[in-house]
């Protein structure tokens, strides 16, 4: 019987087709931010060659990124390190703050919505729609996009971010009243047209089930020690997967979910295999995570030890 970590490494290698680009996202947000935020493109290649992810592929995804003003490049010599460009560095900083947090925000009760307002074209309106989707947006209607919780600044930042300056006169965001009444049944009708939480729910269950296993193992079978390489392509997989499935989840409050919703615990299971895989996948970056003029970049204690902790797991890397 094939080891569930083994496993698991085994099912992304013969998946029929793979997510390079995001996969690339989350190696730099997760493992190339605390130490310094750059990597030398060789060395990023070799991180992933294990998992059999070729030269060609990568080196293609990464000058996609670079395209797409998510990272650019710093020559050095006949090499060059790649970091993440400020737009990318602030939907990295957004996106962290629900990856990395220890439990769901508090909800203050007061919905925020953005209302399209004048003529958009179908075309600007489907990418704002994907873009505000994949910002936890549910929408209502034709016109209005909602959300519980999320800084309304942020959003903007990100659509000006993401090339859509232009759209931003049509639009016209609100900040609900904190109404002094409990839950009303207007909340949970508002949730139920905005989301398709069953799709969400069975999403976050598949997550549970392909990772549990692996947490099953290091947690009763002493012997079963993970070797510093699998520990780093687990974790790299962990983290890229829960972090592909928040940028799905509005992370509605407590009481708007229903009953033993399967995001908390996916969110604890995350974090208790993260902080498992930790120590083994840092040792594995300390020998093989390089810099284009030779150095080996350390790791920021603050930013690792502060992941799935409150406060805020974000600092200044070093």
């Amino acid at each position: 019987m094939i080891p569930p970590i083994q496993k698991r490494l085994d099912d992304f290698r013969t998946q029929s087709r793979v997510r390079a680009g995001s996969l690339i996202v989350s190696v730099f947000s997760d493992a190339v931010f605390p130490r310094g935020g750059r990597v030398w493109l060789g060395s990023l290649i070799t991180l992933l060659a294990p998992l059999d992810l070729s030269e060609r592929l990568i080196r293609t995804s990464v000058f996609r990124l670079a395209k797409e003003d998510w990272l650019c490049a710093e020559a050095h010599g006949r090499r060059a390190d790649y970091m993440l460009t400020p737009s990318g560095l602030r939907r990295f900083e957004e996106a962290s703050r629900h990856v990395y947090a220890a439990e769901a925000p508090l909800w203050d009760r007061r919905w925020r919505l953005i209302l399209t307002v004048g003529e958009v074209d179908a075309k600007q309106r489907e990418s704002l729609r994907r873009s505000l989707f994949w910002q936890g947006f549910g929408l209502i209607g034709a016109d209005c996009f909602v959300h519980p919780s999320t800084d309304v600044s942020s959003a903007f930042d990100a659509l000006i971010a993401e090339g859509m300056t232009d759209l931003i006169s049509h639009l016209m965001p609100l900040l609900a009243a904190d109404l002094p009444i409990d839950l009303s049944a207007g909340d949970l009708d508002m949730v139920r047209r905005a989301w398709n939480l069953e799709k969400l729910a069975t999403a976050y269950s598949d997550f549970v089930d392909c990772y549990q296993p692996s947490l099953d193992t290091l947690r009763h079978d002493a012997q079963s020690e993970v070797d510093d390489e699998s520990a780093f392509l687990l974790r790299t997989l962990l983290i890229n997967d829960y972090r592909r499935l928040l940028l799905r989840d509005p992370e509605l409050p407590e009481v708007l979910l229903p009953a033993q919703w399967p995001g908390q615990k996916a969110r604890q299971l995350c974090k208790e295999l993260y902080r498992r895989l930790l120590p083994p996948s840092e040792r594995y970056l300390d020998q093989h995570l390089e810099l284009a003029n030779g150095e080996t970049p350390t790791a920021s204690p603050s930013i690792l030890s502060g992941r799935f902790q409150n406060p805020d797991p974000l600092a200044t890397p070093v």
